[in-house]
């Protein structure tokens, strides 16, 4: 019989990872993979910043270059949207494309992100509704914007607030209109989330939480406003970015374990234990050491899609490493280079050293004597000595933080006995 080798199925960060880690390591199977979109693997993140600013090309969000896919004997397949999979007991089978072609495997990674949350009120439909998740809906919001004037964004998350800042740099009159009590409220904490919505509206944004959109309006199709509380905000585009859900379809089709995304082990492994899941679609046991017996996270970022691409591209290869990397996120909101370290969930105790300086700020979450998180804006050396101490296993003492002066690279090396 044929070697087909592994067939990864998404052209996502993760994908490109996963399959640049096993070269790396020596697996010398065949590689696919495989992506719904009619581009070559490229880069998210940007989209909502320097693209859309005109600060880079669309050539430099690309991933590699095809002389390193030939070199590397990686299949890149373009434009093939997976509608359903055959697999056997052994993990091998055949993912079937909307086109027709099918494609065999002897092992299955998916690496299928998630899409964006679509907004369900009257007027979502009209001409000048954008969403910003994939390459082509970049594209799409770059064409409008120099014929609009004001725009709405709807959703506090990071995608709304980047791109609201980044339409604002652009001159354009942004509202920013978020429905919960806060900005960001899933990713930091209150103090951080009060930061990040006054810098904003002092450089201009119109900033509105705790309102709900009521209906989208237009004219003759097109979009010209967002109702809210019985006012119509104009609108030329209205962007909509509240959030995202994991891709689980194949996943569900397949009989695997599904809770908020697909259920994998510390080595990326699903619940057949034989098929790969990385990246956005995946929930894993939270990887932070000290953290609660069974307590499950879902990541959205860069750092989390690498990290897990290298610990599944182990376990193909035959060794058990666990996740040991510690979750970092970044956003890049006009001039605040907003940078989390850690996860604050059930944190119970905040410090704030923030420095006496505008535009900076620095705060760490502890749970019980246990630091486990610190959202930073503008200080870079404390995002870094938090994510080394998280790394090492090495508490920084609450009594200790306080104080801003002090740096923070000194306690750590008060308290690191770890190479002692």
């Amino acid at each position: 019989m044929p070697e087909h080798g592994l067939l990864i199925v998404g052209s996502s960060q993760a994908g490109v990872q996963l399959a640049g880690s096993l070269r790396a390591l020596g697996y010398e199977p065949p590689i696919t993979l495989l992506g719904d979109e009619d581009h070559r693997p490229y880069q998210r993140p940007a989209l909502s910043k320097e693209f859309l600013q005109d600060k880079i090309t669309k050539e430099s969000l690309i991933y590699r270059s095809q002389e390193y896919w030939d070199e590397h004997r990686i299949e890149v397949v373009k434009g093939e949207y997976i509608e359903r999979i055959t697999k056997r007991d052994d993990g091998s089978g055949v993912a079937h494309s909307v086109t027709g072609r099918d494609f065999h495997f002897d092992r299955l990674a998916l690496t299928v992100g998630a899409r964006a949350r679509r907004l369900d009120v009257p007027g979502s439909e009209l001409d000048g509704v954008l969403y910003l998740r994939k390459a082509d809906d970049a594209l799409e919001l770059k064409a409008r914007t120099p014929a609009a004037s004001r725009v709405v964004v709807i959703g506090g998350g990071f995608i709304g607030i980047e791109a609201a800042a980044s339409l604002h740099t652009l001159g354009k009159h942004v509202t920013l209109v978020e429905r919960g009590t806060r900005l960001v409220r899933r990713a930091v904490g209150e103090e951080t989330a009060d930061f990040i919505l006054r810098h904003h509206v002092t450089q201009g944004i119109d900033v509105r939480v705790n309102t709900a959109v009521d209906e989208i309006v237009g004219e003759a199709g097109q979009v010209t406003g967002v109702r809210v509380s019985g006012e119509v905000i104009p609108a030329d585009i209205v962007l909509v970015g509240i959030g995202v859900i994991p891709n689980t379809g194949l996943a569900e089709q397949l009989g695997l374990d599904v809770n908020d995304g697909i259920v994998v082990d510390r080595f990326a492994t699903a619940s057949d234990d034989v098929t790969l899941a990385v990246g956005d679609c995946s929930n894993l046991p939270n990887p932070i050491p000290h953290s609660p017996a069974g307590e499950r996270v879902r990541f959205e970022s860069v750092n989390h899609a690498i990290e897990q691409a290298k610990v599944a591209a182990y376990a193909i290869m035959g060794r058990q490493e666990e996740y040991a990397g510690i979750p970092w996120f970044w956003s890049n909101q006009g001039d605040l280079k907003l940078q989390i370290a850690g996860l604050f969930t059930g944190y119970d105790r905040v410090v704030d050293r923030s420095p006496d300086a505008p535009g900076k700020f620095s705060v760490l979450y502890y749970r019980g004597d246990r630091l486990i998180a610190a959202d930073c804006i503008n200080v870079p050396l404390d995002f870094m000595t938090v994510r080394q101490a998280l790394a090492k296993g090495v508490n920084l003492p609450a009594a200790d933080t306080a104080d801003p002066s002090i740096p923070l690279k000194t306690i750590l090396t008060a308290h690191d006995d770890t190479g002692k």
